[in-house]
């Protein structure tokens, strides 16, 4: 159960759902054309999952004196696991997952692709390592390593299907894919910066250079809150532009993400307790969660 925790399992689980959510709501929402039969498209989601649980490993391998202050319930490393075989665990899953990943860009003519394996799971250890130490830009960082796990699905399954006869449509569905992928950096990355707040004390501790311990909490939290109203903006923006023909989409943002999101800038606002925080990251994490499940819609509408 302890490797279980150690590599997030939940969030593996949302991983492996959005990007089955991608492939089979999403793309089958219209006839699009894809590469990856269900075997290999499979072990395309299998090696996300081990990169990513090897990132999660490392990044708590580097932060046990940090979350041994802000969440000492649930450190790990050297308590249940290890740091020798913790490290060990996190080589195997990397290894195995670029292995993967290798053969999938061979097996569909794009040895090239293999690259977005290498730089994913080399951007996981300079962020664990360095990185989440720099304001914003570790920030940053992990919300566009979040992002890629939806962009990883298009450029596997619809760049190679290209034609001449299909492009407009594989197009247009990688920029739906884009979409998407925006939206989760963008929470992710108000999610993050929250996380920021809720970990000051240990980020402290741990002389790191966190938007908070620059700024200080309070700031920080209206910049979130700030970043939140805008997000608030785009998304309506976008509903309105693109969906607002599709009555039950209208009302699934609405409901799902646009009122939820307005809940969490008027939590942003009053905030000031570690616990109200967690309780601001929980919500960001669920509101993200369900702007991927209107992939369902899509499929059932469109």
């Amino acid at each position: 159960m302890h490797i279980l925790n150690l590599i997030r399992w939940k969030n593996l689980l949302m991983i492996a759902l959005v990007q089955l959510l991608v492939r089979y709501a999403l793309f089958n929402a219209v006839a699009v054309d894809t590469t990856l039969d269900t075997p290999h498209f499979l072990l395309l989601i299998l090696a996300t999952l081990c990169i990513a649980a090897g990132g999660y490993i490392i990044n708590d391998i580097y932060d046990v004196e940090t979350d041994t202050v802000n969440k000492p319930e649930l450190v790990i490393i050297d308590k249940h696991i290890s740091e020798k075989n913790a490290n060990a665990l996190y080589i195997t899953l990397t290894f195995i997952g670029a292995l993967i990943g290798f053969y999938l860009a061979n097996s569909i003519g794009r040895p090239q692709f293999f690259g977005f394996f290498v730089i994913i799971a080399a951007l996981l250890y300079v962020y664990s390592t360095s990185l989440k130490r720099i304001a914003v830009v570790g920030n940053i960082v992990v919300s566009a390593l979040v992002s890629s796990s939806l962009l990883i699905v298009g450029v596997f399954e619809l760049l190679p299907a290209i034609t001449e006869q299909n492009q407009n449509v594989q197009a247009t569905l990688f920029e739906i894919l884009a979409d998407f992928g925006i939206f989760a950096f963008l929470i992710n990355f108000i999610r993050e910066i929250v996380k920021d707040i809720q970990d000051v004390d240990g980020d402290y501790n741990s002389e790191m250079r966190t938007l908070p311990i620059i700024l200080g909490k309070n700031r920080t939290a209206k910049i979130a809150f700030g970043l939140t109203i805008a997000s608030i903006i785009l998304i309506v923006y976008y509903v309105n532009a693109y969906i607002s023909m599709h009555t039950e989409v209208v009302i699934y943002f609405l409901v799902a993400v646009v009122g939820p999101l307005i809940y969490v800038a008027i939590k942003l606002f009053t905030a000031e307790k570690k616990n109200h925080f967690k309780h601001i990251s929980l919500i960001l994490k669920i509101i993200m969660l369900m702007g991927m499940l209107v992939m369902i819609l899509y499929w059932l509408i469109f």
